[in-house]
């Protein structure tokens, strides 16, 4: 079993006295719903899963209440209990205050069903979440696949992962490079865009949020101002609208925008964003490089394992307390900054021809005083192997 931490983590939960509705949120295509009929198996107790992505199920108020009465009558049959999981749950219209009504009645009735929410984007699934569920959930955050777990899995070399990124279904693809980078564009990249932002939120400019993705990709790693993306894009929008978009991408496991580091949050508020690609395997469909032709050029290159760090700090840091960030003044730049409260680390990553700035990382500890300087690759730096092994916190210290 590849995600054993997720599995046990949430077999845990369900097994508890409290009671807490549990929410399993992440991106398409990470293996929620394979994890979720292992943990089915090891519970022990009756389980109906449900799915309102499936064709034969409406998605609507009436279905939801049929799944759930249909879990009702195996808890009351059953003295363990049962347990009931409803997958893609957003896609139904006004889901959490129907969820509401029939667990709040359940409570108080003092049935013994345990319920699991599926959700593949984390942002839409939390919104519904805090507005009508305040105090009656928890999130199990799943995140893209780490580099230990493809190498586990598929016995992915590290040039393999840096290059494909992290999405499991794709893996047997990779031998036909054509084939993989069509199944990243229409299985994965076209169905998160059309199907769980689009469809799910209201975007006034979807052709602007469609090529917000396609230039975040290509500038994966490079902070880029709201002003110099909209010149990029040749769309009318404000830099409101693309801040409201890279929310919705980073929500659905896609594109994030690091901000600046500083003490001050409105600061980090105004600041420029750097592109950060949440699974370089998006960088690599978009592009025509091949494996041995990105490995060649260096600069390319250089970007994919940036994107590959700043990624792994991303995911490994979903569902916590920890912040990544970046950091600049003039000429002098870190590329990522670690934090939890007064808690510092600052990390250079350095690869081929990419040089790294040094000068930055000492002016930033002259300023900050951080906890751990890091270097990742390079000579004398830590072994990208190595850093991309252990989650954000473990280098936090």
């Amino acid at each position: 079993m590849i995600r054993q931490k997720l599995h046990d983590e949430l077999l845990k939960r369900l097994s508890e006295k409290r009671r807490f509705i549990q929410v399993l949120a992440g991106p398409r295509q990470v293996g929620k719903t394979t994890l979720i009929r292992q943990v089915m198996a090891s519970a022990r107790v009756p389980a109906h899963y449900a799915s309102a992505d499936e064709p034969s199920g409406p998605g609507d108020r009436v279905w939801l209440q049929q799944q759930w009465e249909r879990a009702r009558i195996q808890a009351q049959e059953s003295p363990a209990g049962s347990l009931l999981i409803l997958d893609e749950i957003q896609k139904i219209t006004d889901w959490s205050n129907l969820v509401k009504f029939l667990w709040d009645a359940d409570t108080h009735a003092g049935l013994p069903l345990k319920v699991v929410l599926l959700g593949s984007a984390p942002l839409l699934l939390q919104r519904g979440l805090t507005e009508s569920l305040a105090g009656r959930f928890e999130v199990i955050a799943a995140a893209h696949w780490s580099f230990p777990e493809m190498q586990a899995a598929f016995g992915w070399s590290l040039e393999t992962f840096i290059f494909h990124g992290a999405y499991p279904g794709a893996a047997e693809l990779v031998t036909e490079p054509e084939r993989w980078r069509r199944y990243l564009q229409d299985a994965l990249i076209e169905t998160t865009l059309s199907r769980d932002i689009l469809t799910l939120n209201r975007v006034d400019k979807p052709a602007l949020l469609r090529r917000l993705f396609t230039l975040g990709c290509a500038y994966s790693g490079q902070i880029l101002a709201y002003t110099k993306m909209l010149g990029q894009l040749t769309d009318a929008g404000n830099t409101t609208t693309l801040a409201h978009y890279l929310e919705l991408l980073e929500g659905a496991g896609m594109l994030a925008g690091l901000g600046k580091f500083s003490p001050q949050a409105i600061r980090r508020r105004a600041s420029s964003p750097k592109l950060q690609v949440l699974n370089t395997g998006l960088m690599t469909a978009l592009d025509q490089h091949s494996l041995p032709a990105a490995r060649a050029d260096g600069d390319y290159w250089g970007r994919l394992v940036e994107s590959a760090v700043g990624a792994h700090l991303l995911n490994s840091t979903l569902g916590t307390n920890l912040a990544v960030h970046y950091w600049r003044e003039g000429n002098l730049e870190v590329d990522f900054v670690l934090s939890h409260g007064t808690q510092v680390a600052a990390i250079e990553v350095k690869s081929g021809a990419r040089r790294a700035t040094l000068s930055g990382m000492a002016a930033f500890a002259t300023r900050f005083r951080p906890q751990r300087q890091l270097l990742v690759g390079g000579a004398g730096g830590i072994p990208l192997e190595e850093f991309l092994s252990h989650p954000a916190a473990h280098w936090l210290g």
